[in-house]
Formats: structure tokens, C-alpha cells, sequence
């Protein structure tokens, strides 16, 4: 099976739990948030050209293969791996606003299930989307141009946001309200939303220092597309001469043999700019943990607790 780590419907559920609901209540928008994050991730690899995803091909890289097999000349099946991958993710968008819906036949009051339709396909989406710009931008614009600030902050629209919807939408299901100003809902959604900025820093880090096969998609690709993560800021901004050189010459070089990857993993290793990012995703846990302290006592607050410190242990 190709699934997915199923982070996000998790911390639904865990959420929901957490402020006295049944989290079985909340199971139709635990799938649609996972199919929701599995649409952008869909037209994500299209805008990056990644191939890999989740141990397979991605879905546009699937397709063009599976053109080529039919006798589709090397453009057009790219052109149809990209259609049908397009097509794709606007379906699993559609299907993702349907399951949310579904939440009104399970008890939860029509006007909270219409907040949280309202909520993921105006806030979440438009913030996501506009992060999704920010690193097509980024990736083109000089280092100069940027700080750790516009990077933090293209990260939290990226992930954060849905992170943050995922807690925000447990909590209102289990509360039954539409009240995102309430204490409890305030407090997870908060909570979420830090984990999951934590969480693309740990991406980051996996990006350069993991296992491919544990990883499902190719290491050193962030190096490859000249991605401006926050460890590749941090070591050109502390680079010397050879060292910035080298590394400028390899980001973003599309044909960058392993080795010059590894040399260039070396230098950001030496630089200390992976131990920065660490310590930064252990920082934002550690204040995500002090937003939940209002958040009663159970068993469900200790599986939200667990899930924020496997989201920056993991290795895949």
C-alpha cells in the first residue's frame, strides 16, 4: 500500500478526543483533510517535477509512462501525465468539500459543518496555495532577498495552515461548535498549527540527510531544484568564499551527480546549518506543548503530546 503517514487526520482525531468528543464522529473529515493534503501534494510534484512519491511514481510521472507504453511520442505523454495529473487533484479537491459535508448526518450542526467547508476551501486553501506560490517564487529569487522570516513564513502557508485546520476542525466537531474563538479550539488549533511548521523543518532536514528508500522520494532534491529551505539559507548566509561558490553551483542543478549532493550535505552539515533547523522545529514544540497546558488531563492530550515529538524524531 502507497498511503501516506496519515499525520493530519491523526491530530483530528486526537483533537477531537481531546476536548470530550467522539472522535468517530469526526471520521469523514479525517479522510477528507488527508485527501485534501494528497491533492496539493498531486499538483505539487507536478510544479516541482518530481518524480517520486510515497515509494511509487508520482501521479503525472505514472501517467506519462503509462503513455509511452501506448506509443504517446516523449512530449505529448509529458503533456498527458500532466493533464491527467491536474485532473486528478481537482477531483480529490471536489471529494475532500463531500466528505466534510457528510459530518451534518452525523450530528454535528449544519451551520458548524458549513463554517468548516467555509474555513478549508477560503482560509486554508488560499493560504496553502499562496504558500505554494511563495517557494515557486523563492526558488528563482536571490538568497540576498531573503531572511529566515519570509522562509518560516512561506513554511507555515505551506503546512502550518492545514496543521492548524486539522486541530481547529477536530475540536469544533468534538465541541460541536462553530466558535473558533473558544478556549479549547483556540488552544489546539494553535498547538497544531506549530507542530506543523516543526514538521517541514524535520522535511527539510529528511530532504537532505535521509534514507531514500525509508523516504519514499528522492534525497538531495531540495538541493537539485535550489529550494530555499531554511538550511540552505542559513548556509549560504554563513558560507565562506569556496564554500558559497561551490554550493551556489550545485543548487538548483537539475543534473548534480550524488556526489556533488553529498559535498554539498557535507558542507551544510559543517556549517551547522542542519543543527539550526533542529533546534528550531525542538523550539517550536516546545512552545506548542505550553499552548495545550489549559487542555484537560486524558489520553487523547498524551497522543497529541506523543504525535508533536514523533513529528520531528521521525526519519521518514
Amino acid at each position: 500500500g502507497r498511503q501516506g503517514k496519515g499525520l493530519r487526520p491523526a491530530v483530528m482525531l486526537f483533537s477531537c478526543g481531546a476536548v470530550g468528543g467522539d472522535e468517530e464522529t469526526a471520521i469523514p473529515a479525517a479522510a477528507a483533510i488527508e485527501i485534501f493534503h494528497t491533492w496539493t501534494l498531486v499538483h505539487d510534484d507536478i510544479i516541482d517535477q518530481d518524480e517520486r512519491r510515497r515509494g511509487g511514481y508520482a501521479v503525472h510521472e505514472e501517467f506519462r509512462r503509462r503513455a509511452l507504453d501506448r506509443g504517446y511520442a516523449g512530449e505529448d505523454a509529458v503533456r498527458y501525465g500532466r493533464s491527467i495529473a491536474i485532473l486528478a487533484g481537482d477531483v480529490q479537491q471536489g471529494w475532500a468539500v463531500s466528505l466534510v459535508s457528510e459530518l451534518a448526518e452525523r450530528g454535528i450542526d449544519p451551520d458548524v459543518v458549513l463554517h468548516l467547508i467555509r474555513l478549508m476551501e477560503t482560509d486554508v486553501t488560499l493560504t496553502l496555495l499562496a504558500g505554494q506560490a511563495l517557494d515557486v517564487q523563492y526558488s528563482k529569487s536571490p538568497i540576498e532577498s531573503l531572511d529566515e522570516d519570509l522562509i518560516v513564513g512561506m513554511m507555515w502557508r505551506k503546512t502550518g495552515v492545514l496543521y492548524e485546520f486539522a486541530g481547529k476542525a477536530g475540536a469544533m466537531i468534538g465541541l460541536n461548535t462553530k466558535d473558533e474563538g473558544n478556549e479549547l479550539v483556540h488552544s489546539i488549533s494553535r498547538f497544531t498549527g506549530r507542530c506543523g511548521t516543526a514538521f517541514q523543518l524535520q522535511d527539510d532536514i529528511l530532504g537532505v540527510t535521509g534514507n531514500v528508500e525509508k523516504l519514499g522520494k528522492p534525497v538531495g532534491s531540495d538541493i537539485r531544484e535550489g529550494k530555499r529551505t531554511l538550511i540552505i539559507y542559513h548556509a549560504l548566509e554563513n558560507a565562506d568564499g569556496a564554500q558559497k561558490r561551490y554550493l551556489s553551483g550545485v543548487l538548483g542543478k537539475k543534473s548534480a551527480s550524488d556526489e556533488e549532493v553529498c559535498e554539498a550535505v557535507d558542507i551544510l552539515s559543517e556549517l551547522g546549518s542542519i543543527d539550526h533547523t533542529e533546534a528550531l522545529a525542538d523550539r517550536y514544540v516546545r512552545e506548542a506543548n505550553e499552548y495545550i497546558e489549559n487542555v484537560p488531563e486524558s489520553g487523547y492530550k498524551d497522543l497529541l503530546l506523543m504525535w508533536a515529538s514523533y513529528m520531528i524524531r521521525r526519519d521518514f
